[in-house]
Parts: structure tokens; sequence; C-alpha cells
């Protein structure tokens, strides 16, 4: 597994959910990279800090232009 296959699947891998064969291989991965542990670290700790955040409301007009941008994302990638 090289860097770019581990990053895919740091949240999967904090989520618990990857198969026990992927787990393992992205572990080892881990074990021999300290790029991608110190990714994983910090994945972890922005979501203990963030994890009883409450939402913040975004305004109105960015709330649209969020969307409208996440759409031409969601559309361009199919």
């Amino acid at each position: 597994m090289n860097c770019q296959a581990a990053t895919r699947e740091l949240s999967n891998y904090i989520d618990n959910e990857l198969d026990a064969s992927l787990r393992a291989e992205l572990e080892e991965h881990l074990h021999g990279c300290t790029h991608c542990t110190v990714v994983l670290s910090q994945i972890k700790h922005t979501v203990e800090v963030f994890c009883d955040a409450e939402p913040v409301a975004l305004p109105p007009d960015t709330r649209q232009r969020l969307y409208e941008a996440l759409q031409k994302k969601l559309n361009s990638t199919l």
C-alpha cells in the first residue's frame, strides 16, 4: 500500500469500517510510514476537538455558494 491509498482509507480506519485484510494492510503501512502516521494522528485530534462542538450556522449566501460548488464538483465527477 502506498501513501495515497492509505490516506484514502484513514477515515474508514478511524470509523472501524475496513475489512480485516485491508485493515491489516493499512496498519502495516502505518508502522513503516511516519508521514501517514502523522496524518492519522492529526485526523484523530481534529475529530476529538470538534466532536462536541456545536454546529455553526452559515449565512444564507455562503450556504448557497457552498451548495452550488458541491453540486458542480459532484456533476464533474459523474
